[in-house]
């Protein structure tokens, strides 16, 4: 295990999605407009009316993958976070049905339903990257 610490400010952003909304997207798009490098998103919820994930669905290496993909369908969008490292999201998430909850990699194309509320704490003063090891697998390294 590693460890980054930073004792600088950390700038707190809320943001408020609208009906038709792309989630991933538009967080990729508000990263660039307000130049955060680092951060994390610690919360997201609301409603969703289609939603792509990815998630493993092996343990061999490397791991095959699924898209389950929910279109015109009813959706809570129950829980979100993630990091942001050198201005790339990687955000899992939690969504329900009527019939149960699943959770996985958030990708393009979720689309807000009514509503749908985020915040991101953007961390001034890291200079992180990530890089991949030998197997291919992101790691998170200090930036040069």
């Amino acid at each position: 295990m590693q460890s980054f610490a930073s004792k600088n400010q950390v700038t707190t952003h809320v943001l408020q999605f609208d009906q038709g909304d792309y989630l991933l997207e538009s967080i990729r798009d508000f990263i660039r407009a307000e130049g955060i490098r680092n951060g994390t998103v610690v919360s997201g919820v609301g409603t969703l009316d289609q939603a792509t994930l990815h998630m493993i669905t092996t343990t061999t290496y490397p791991p095959e993958l699924t898209f389950p993909r929910w279109g015109n369908a009813p959706l809570e969008l129950v829980g979100m976070q993630g990091a942001i490292i050198d201005g790339e999201p990687h955000i899992h998430v939690t969504i329900s049905t009527d019939h149960g909850a699943v959770g996985g990699h958030l990708e393009d194309k979720c689309r807000v339903f009514y509503l749908a509320e985020v915040v991101i704490l953007a961390f001034d003063g890291f200079a992180l990257t990530r890089t991949e090891n030998d197997k291919g697998i992101l790691k998170i390294v200090p930036q040069d």
